[in-house]
Formats: C-alpha cells, structure tokens, sequence
C-alpha cells in the first residue's frame, strides 16, 4: 500500500509541510503502509490549469506528468492544508484541477489536516474541501479530519519547542485518523478492483 501526502501551502518552510512530514514519519513508524510518497507545493510548482491539459499538450507532461504518475500509483491520500483568510490556497484547489482525469485520485479515501496558526481557526479549509474538490475527482474525504490549531508549538522534532498536553493529544488523535485510513485504503482497494466503478461513461460527478 501507498499513501500520499499533499502539502498544500505555497511557503517555504511551512506549518503544513512541517505537519505533513510529520504524519509521513508516523505512517512509517506505525507500518500502516509500505511506501510514503510526500509532494509539497512550496513555491507553487504548478501552473495553473488550462485546457491544454485536455489536449494532452506536451507541455503539461513536463509540468506534472512524473507528479500525475506517481499520484495515480498512490492508494490513499493525506491532504494537508492551511487557512489563509480562510481559504484554501491557491495552489492546492489549483492541484486538484489538474489532477482531475485518469482515475488519478477517483475512489480512494484522503484524510484532511487542516492548519491554523491560531487558536480559532482551520474550519472552513474542511468545509472547502469537503463540498468543492470531490466532484470530478472522485476523491472520496474520510467523516474523520484533524484541525492542528496554534500549528507552531506541536509536531516540532525538538520536543521542548511542543506544547505537551496540546502534542500528546494532537499526536494520538493523529495516529488514531491514519489508522481509520489505512482501514479505508483496503476497503477501497477492493471497489476499485470490482469492475463497477466506471470513469468512461460518467466522466464528471453531477
């Protein structure tokens, strides 16, 4: 089984990424899985979608066509997004524009780890996600999500930088929704292999 990480913050050395790697380490900690495939979109490496990507343009291979394989290889997925204004940035709706066809990311489970700096926020990238980015993919959101709330004093590799009682929650509540993944990704292994999910006659969701 593999899983991939999205990393949907468009700043080095983000919050997100952080957490990202994070869960990464647990999975492999864990052996909930036998292969971890982590993307970042620091810097905002893609362009945004066009219809050239229809066309089955050359250009669109180099942009993304190691990063669509290795996606499409992928059994399940960890979608870790931030709040900016309370958003999802750019660049991560931008993703699943391109990563739209195929059956790259069609009928397979992903978690969402939304990121807040703060200790209010990380609601509305959830609600984003969950009613905006499914449609033609396909992608299907576990019930379960992770809110990581002032984002900056947990998951730190120095533990003295943690805040301990908010780290050891976040940490097992972690664990307990990468678990509830892995469950899902065996599940849905087998939907996809019963030969009654279709791409080719309902191209788009309604």
């Amino acid at each position: 089984m593999k899983i991939g990480i999205i990393c949907g913050s468009h700043r080095d050395e983000s919050q997100s990424e952080k957490i990202g790697r994070y869960a990464a380490a647990q999975l492999e900690a864990q052996k909930l899985c036998d292969e971890v495939f982590v993307y970042s979109l620091a810097g905002s490496p893609l362009p945004f979608w066009d219809e050239g990507i229809w066309a089955g343009e050359a250009r669109w291979d180099d942009y993304a066509g190691d990063l669509l394989t290795a996606l499409k290889s992928c059994d399940a997925f960890v979608v870790v997004t931030p709040e900016w204004h309370g958003m999802v940035p750019s660049g991560l709706k931008n993703l699943f524009l391109v990563a739209n066809g195929d059956g790259i990311l069609a009928h397979k489970p992903a978690l969402i780890i939304s990121v807040s700096g703060g200790a209010g926020g990380g609601t509305y990238p959830i609600a984003e996600l969950r009613m905006s980015s499914y449609k033609n993919s396909r992608i299907c959101y576990l019930p379960e999500h992770l809110i990581v709330r002032n984002a900056g004093s947990v998951f730190n590799t120095d533990d003295d930088s943690n805040d301990q009682e908010s780290h050891t929650y976040l940490h097992g509540r972690l664990i307990y929704c990468l678990e509830m993944l892995r469950e899902y990704a065996l599940a849905f292994q087998g939907i996809r292999a019963s030969g009654k999910v279709t791409l080719e006659t309902y191209t788009n969701g309604m």
